[in-house]
């Protein structure tokens, strides 16, 4: 199974480095988007061997940086593409979960969960966002039968074969929107993964008039329902993760923090 790591960044000097030094103790193949970085990130990225650098002349958004990684992976022959947000707000010792739960072969998406468990060292999300996360995760499973808890997780894995199925064309934040109607119109299977929930920055910002959450909000049920009208229907079938939350208590031992729940979707 081959398996490519993609890491969308834009100015994130100051976490690059260090989270693609504990990527790389873990994967061999890696791919960094850089849309567009105006803050030394570029520079970072240049004196970091072993890994593939596409670069963006110019910022054009989150959902476009993954339409690339997606397409390099395809023409590459890559199976399973795993993307992880390099802002610190994902632990790259998950990445090993999602290898092994791809390697069953039995799933088209392994989307992480930040809401699925309460574990440890969890932190608090912005208000803004925990509500927007919960009431687009809600209108989701309803109009399309999904079983999600995190619709907005960039900590996914994904069978190349099925991505090349899809066309994804949204190139900014609202491109789960999209994804999440085209997967569920071309009835991918689908499970979660816990993950933990970081927000070491809560001032983070998305730009421009996204900072305001209702146009946010807006914005994305906008691209939602131009998607449905694109596709009209959509039905998705699930299956049972059938994984466990692996924590380290600082021991050496590692415990099953918690099962994950069966999805039934069908």
């Amino acid at each position: 199974m081959n398996v490519l790591i993609a890491v969308p960044v834009f100015n994130e000097q100051r976490y690059v480095a260090d989270v693609l030094s504990r990527i790389r103790l873990l994967a061999d193949d890696v791919l960094v988007v850089d849309d567009g970085s105006t803050d030394g990130t570029a520079q970072v990225l240049a004196a970091t061997p072993g890994i593939a650098v596409i670069r963006h002349p110019v910022n054009r958004g989150y959902g476009r940086s993954l339409i690339d990684a997606f397409g390099y992976a395809d023409a590459r022959g890559y199976d399973w593409i795993i993307t992880i947000d390099c802002d610190d707000q994902h632990e790259p010792d998950r990445i090993p979960a999602f290898i092994e739960r791809a390697g069953r072969d039995d799933v088209d998406i392994i989307s992480g969960s930040r809401y699925m468990c309460d574990l440890p060292g969890n932190t608090a999300a912005p208000d803004d966002r925990r509500r927007i996360n919960r009431e687009i995760t809600d209108l989701l499973n309803q109009t399309l039968g999904l079983a999600l808890t995190d619709a907005f997780c960039g900590f996914k894995a994904y069978r190349v074969a099925a991505l090349a199925r899809m066309s994804l064309s949204v190139p900014g934040y609202a491109f789960p929107l999209q994804f999440w109607v085209q997967a569920a119109r071309r009835k991918l299977r689908i499970c979660e993964l816990p993950v933990r929930l970081i927000y070491n920055d809560p001032t983070r910002h998305f730009g421009g008039v996204l900072d305001d959450p209702d146009a946010r909000m807006q914005h994305y049920l906008n691209v939602f329902h131009i998607e449905m009208v694109r596709m009209k229907s959509a039905t998705c079938r699930f299956v049972p993760c059938g994984s466990a939350t692996i924590m380290d208590d600082g021991s050496g031992e590692h415990k099953n923090a918690r099962t994950h729940p069966t999805l039934l979707k069908q």
